[in-house]
């Protein structure tokens, strides 16, 4: 049977990139992105939000940019997949931690406190988007 491990956000950057490399020289960016849902209005009228925070990293190419142009605050959209990673931690517990992988990753809007970059909405990514493939 068939399966699918694909997700779609359109968010907030969280927190400023950090990249690191891997000891064979590879580079790895990981941000934070933050997406909100407004809930319906209470009895009392009131609207609150929803705030999700999701793990985003990226690899090569795509890492150097995104770390070269994302800033806290900044909007994006990313598309991966999601991967849970697991370690033994040095209190003897099993932890767990779910990223999404991104492969593909859209600066929505101009950096904070700076005149949009020509091309800005670009993809980031290291292969081409398909616009048949959006889903909007």
């Amino acid at each position: 049977m068939a399966s699918l491990n694909k997700v779609l956000l359109i968010g907030n950057v969280g927190t400023d990139p950090e990249m690191r490399f891997t000891p064979d020289g590879k580079p790895v960016t990981t941000f934070s992105v933050a997406t909100n849902r407004f809930l319906p209005p209470s009895e009392a009228g009131e609207r609150k939000q929803e705030t999700e925070w999701f793990s985003i990293v990226t690899w090569n190419k795509l890492a150097e940019n995104c770390n070269q142009f994302l800033t806290k605050g900044r909007s994006v959209y990313v598309e991966g997949r999601l991967h849970t990673r697991s370690w033994d931690g040095q209190d003897g517990q099993k932890h767990y931690r779910t990223e999404v992988i991104a492969n593909s990753v859209l600066f929505l809007g101009a950096k904070t406190g700076s005149a949009p970059l020509p091309g800005d909405g670009a993809p980031a990514a290291e292969g081409n988007v398909d616009p048949e493939d959006l889903p909007f």
